[in-house]
């Protein structure tokens, strides 16, 4: 169902509308608190009744988000929540369905069901908290903790590459993928609130902070004393820009993605490539999601966002082309049908 069609509420709602009267029982410090708290003011601006809401969820600290906002919910087991939420969205075109999980719950257990998701393209929205470890367990490493990295579960460091949450629905040819960082409010709610008016499958990955088992693990990234320099905020239209003086910026040079100073060596701003969240091709849009520090600031934002018909969709449609061509029209009709006999 696309942005538009769904049932908006006829009394302008508040984030307090949204709250549910359950005690928030995260760590203190946790990003989570940030994120349910930009959810919770970005819904009133999406403009659905609360009853259009839909919140899923698997297993882990972020698992408890339908409790916490006051909508619909369904605490799934652990990576089942994406199946669940497609058979949601599918049943019931009245609802914005979200998906709440983490790096550990989608990407380990649940991995083949977020591929599948992606690839289907199926119309929900999925928020995948990446803080790099398993929480909820107690600290053992997830798979996009990176490689080396001293956990409860791998005392010499872990010897395993690490995902790419953007590789992943890229290489599945995702039709949305953006990236936020937990300690930026309004990009958070600027994000959620594109992720809601696309129609298909959105993944916002969220890069979020576990204080207690793997503290700081995203700090170069979010540290705003250097975030101008470290993270490039892409707007669709606008020059790939970033720097603490606006300065540098990005061209496709011959081996791809090139950082420039403005300026310097003939470069001027005109140069600078222009971010386009359609471009069908998806080739810029992984580049720009596998850019790392220390040799590219990190991309931030909506990475892509491209129109493609969706799961849910094609599926009504094949349902009402056999409607009109089947000459089942009942139960009757198909216990009759074909080979039968009496006994």
């Amino acid at each position: 169902m696309s942005f538009e069609t769904i049932e908006r509420s006829r009394v302008a709602l508040t984030k307090e509308d949204f709250a549910s009267d359950q005690m928030v029982k995260w760590c203190p410090g946790c990003g989570s608190h940030a994120i349910l708290a930009s959810l919770e003011n970005v819904f009133p601006k999406i403009g659905y009744k609360k009853e259009n809401f839909c919140l899923v969820s698997g297993i882990g600290c972020a698992s408890r988000f339908p409790y916490y906002v006051n909508t619909y919910g369904f605490h799934a087991i652990h990576g089942r929540a994406n199946p669940i939420a497609t058979g949601i969205s599918v049943a019931n075109k009245q609802l914005s369905v979200w998906v709440i999980s983490g790096d550990g719950d989608s990407l380990a257990i649940g991995g083949n069901h977020f591929m599948h998701v992606v690839r289907r393209n199926v119309d929900l929205n999925l928020l995948l908290f990446n803080n790099q470890i398993y929480g909820l367990t107690k600290g053992q490493y997830s798979p996009t903790t990176p490689f080396g990295r001293v956990t409860k579960t791998s005392p010499q460091g872990t010897i395993e590459e690490p995902f790419s949450p953007g590789d992943l629905v890229l290489g599945a040819r995702g039709t949305f993928f953006a990236r936020v960082v937990d300690n930026n409010p309004k990009l958070m709610q600027e994000v959620m609130f594109k992720a809601a008016q696309h129609n298909g499958t959105s993944v916002v990955e969220f890069l979020q902070n576990c204080v207690i088992f793997n503290d700081k693990t995203h700090e170069a990234i979010t540290d705003r004393t250097s975030a101008a320099d470290r993270q490039l905020i892409l707007q669709n239209g606008e020059r790939m820009i970033f720097g603490a003086n606006r300065d540098k910026g990005l061209i496709l040079g011959e081996r791809g993605l090139e950082v420039v100073t403005i300026g310097q060596n003939g470069i001027t701003e005109e140069d600078i490539l222009v971010h386009d969240v359609y471009q069908n091709d998806p080739g810029l849009h992984l580049m720009l999601s596998q850019m790392t520090l220390p040799d590219y600031p990190v991309a931030l934002g909506v990475i892509r966002s491209v129109v493609a018909p969706t799961y849910d969709a094609l599926m009504e449609q094949q349902i009402e082309d056999a409607r009109k061509t089947s000459p089942i029209r009942c139960v009757d009709d198909l216990l009759n049908s074909g080979d039968t006999w009496e006994i």
